[in-house]
Parts: structure tokens; C-alpha cells; sequence
């Protein structure tokens, strides 16, 4: 696993606008090298921030969106279209803005799909998903992403990984239910570290004074149950995108700039 590298910039409007000229650079290289590109989105004032700021971006028309995959990190399992999940917000900031292919962007069950009420069924059912869009070389039965984006919660969570929570601890499946989240709602979709870790690059986002004390516990050698952004790492590469504010209680020993 790599090493996490620190960006921090001025104010969460600044790094937003960075965050998605960076991300517009690794599709467009994925889509050169590969053909195609895949990016895990996150939800959040950060993940929508980005999601925003890449649809006002300059180069956004850079990117073949019909050549891209998106996939989510996690998801609130409420019914389709609720304000409240991350598809739905993830729409309203780009997703409705830019031409993708509709087969291509793999929005996690809502509550009022297929499986009802049984959030494990349909936690297994995204688990399926992920392995059949899987190739030879990937690894752990995701494909290999190419960006997961990741939100810092101020309690150190990241999706619905939640501090000491059994979903935070396992190490077989790639998704699961979450019951009893101590955040609403309590039910919920996530994919689980050994998912987040078959990415080549994870970033994780926090902007903001509340994510101060997280940012600085997940990346002063907490362990990954009780500070679950700690164990959210890329197998080339573990970026963290910070703002003045959320950077503010991190020892300066921990500013390494962070390489192209």
C-alpha cells in the first residue's frame, strides 16, 4: 500500500477547483492509455463540491464521459431519487450535465429496488456488479479504479465505514450492508477497505475546521478500526486533499509535497 501524500490549499472552493483539474488529467491518461476510465464518486459537501466545480471546469470537454465508469463508494439505502442519497445529489452537481453512458454508471440499490428492504441482498447484488465488470489482472473482485474518491468524516469515517463498527473490519466481501450507522440513516450501502485498496489512486477530501481532528488522527498512525481513513489507502498511490482549515492540527512534519 502506498504512502499517503498531503496537498493542502487555501480554502474548500480552491481545492475543489484543484481536485477536479486533477481528476480531468487522470481520466484523460486512463482514457489515452486504456480506452476507458474508472472513477469511484463520493458524496458530501466535498464529493459534490468537486462534482461541481468539474462540470464548471474548463477541460471538462477533454473527457469522453461516454468511455467512463462510475461507480460509488457508498450510499444512504433510501428510495430511488431521495434528496438524501448520493446518486441523486451526484446527478443535481454533474452526472445530468455531461453525456454519459447510462450503462456506465453503476448507482448503488435504493431501498424501493429489487431487494426491498434486505440491504445485505442488495449490498451482494453490488458486490456481484463490481466482479463482473472485474478483468484477469484486477485484484480482491473489483476492477482496478483508477480514482476512488473518498469523504473524511469528522468522526474519521470514510463511505459507511464507520469507527468499530463490523463493517470496518471486514476482510472478505467488497460490499456490504450497514446497520445502525451512528449517522442518518442508519441503513446503508458500503464498500469495504479490501474494495478501497484494490485502487490505484485513492484520495480522500476534507475541508473544513470539523475535519481537523480527524485528518490528524487518521494520519498519525491511528489503526484502521478506530479511525477507518487511516486504513483507506491507493496501491500506487494515497493522496489527501485538504483545505487550510482541515489541515490546521496536522504537525508540519507531515507537509511532504505531494509528486505530480
Amino acid at each position: 500500500m502506498s504512502t499517503p501524500q498531503l496537498v493542502v490549499h487555501r480554502d474548500k472552493e480552491l481545492m475543489a477547483e484543484a481536485a477536479a483539474a486533477r481528476l480531468i488529467t487522470k481520466i484523460v491518461d486512463a482514457q489515452a492509455a486504456r480506452g476507458s476510465a474508472s472513477v469511484v464518486l463520493t458524496g458530501g459537501r466535498n464529493g459534490n463540491g468537486l462534482l461541481a466545480a468539474l462540470g464548471s471546469a474548463p477541460a471538462r470537454d477533454a473527457v469522453d464521459w461516454s468511455r467512463l465508469d462510475l461507480w460509488w463508494g457508498d450510499e444512504r439505502y433510501l428510495p430511488e431519487g431521495d434528496p438524501e442519497r448520493n446518486v441523486t445529489q451526484a446527478r443535481a452537481a454533474l452526472l445530468d450535465r455531461v453525456p454519459l453512458d447510462p450503462a456506465r454508471v453503476h448507482a448503488m440499490p435504493a431501498s424501493d429496488g429489487p431487494y426491498g428492504s434486505d440491504v445485505d441482498a442488495a449490498a451482494a447484488a453490488y458486490a456481484e456488479e463490481l466482479a463482473a465488470a472485474a478483468g484477469p489482472g484486477d485484484h480482491g473482485g473489483v476492477p482496478t479504479f483508477d480514482v476512488l474518491m473518498l469523504g473524511v468524516g469528522p468522526d474519521t469515517h470514510v463511505a459507511s465505514l464507520f469507527p468499530e463498527l463490523p463493517a470496518v473490519r471486514e476482510t472478505e466481501r467488497t460490499v456490504v450492508g450497514v446497520h445502525g450507522a451512528p449517522k442518518p440513516p442508519p441503513v446503508r450501502i458500503s464498500l469495504t477497505l479490501p474494495a478501497i485498496r484494490a485502487a490505484h489512486e485513492v484520495w480522500l477530501l476534507a475541508a473544513g475546521e470539523d475535519k481537523a481532528k480527524a485528518a490528524a488522527i487518521a494520519l498519525s498512525g491511528a489503526g484502521e478500526v478506530q479511525a477507518p481513513a487511516a486504513g483507506a489507502r491507493g496501491r500506487s498511490r494515497t493522496l489527501w486533499l485538504l483545505d487550510a482549515a482541515a489541515a490546521s492540527e496536522l504537525p508540519r512534519s507531515l507537509y511532504p509535497p505531494a509528486s505530480a
